[in-house]
């Protein structure tokens, strides 16, 4: 399993409930670009749309070799995953408010997998509270591992 790109400012400014693997529908050169890392998470965020997930704003650079047939960067593209598991997340979706958030994109075998996580927003008190935590985890980390040493 090779890990392309992570979207790590999903794990500050959300609650992941939970995770869920799913293939995405994609052109020949947008694997390539894949493979040579121009791919960018941020502000992506995965749709119910009619019974199918759509993930939306997965900027994929063109590929150089393309030529002038080379696919929006931008544009929408389809998630595959079985159709329990779509009307599942759907439902938690609508029912608690949620988001479904592309954390990380990597291959499998051949294929490109991408990870989904069924997410809730932070609020700004929350983050403060959760910094400071770890914080504190660290130090006293650091002074259990200071006195051992002495």
């Amino acid at each position: 399993m090779k890990i392309i790109a992570r979207n790590k400012k999903a794990f500050h400014d959300y609650d992941i409930l939970e995770k869920v693997e799913a293939a995405i529908v994609l052109s020949g050169p947008e694997v390539k670009s894949i493979r040579a890392g121009k791919i960018n998470l941020l502000d992506s965020y995965a749709q119910c749309i009619r019974g199918e997930l759509f993930i939306n704003h997965l900027h994929i650079s063109p590929y150089n070799q393309t030529g002038m047939f080379a696919p929006d960067p931008y544009r929408r593209r389809k998630l595959l995953l079985h159709k329990k598991e779509i009307e599942y997340l759907c439902a938690e979706v609508d029912r608690k408010h949620l988001t479904l958030i592309p954390l990380a994109v990597y291959f499998k075998n051949q294929y490109v997998k991408i990870e989904l996580g069924l997410c809730r927003g932070r609020k700004k008190f929350d983050k403060r509270h959760i910094i400071a935590e770890k914080e504190t985890k660290r130090k006293i980390a650091q002074l259990v591992k200071h006195n051992r040493n002495i």
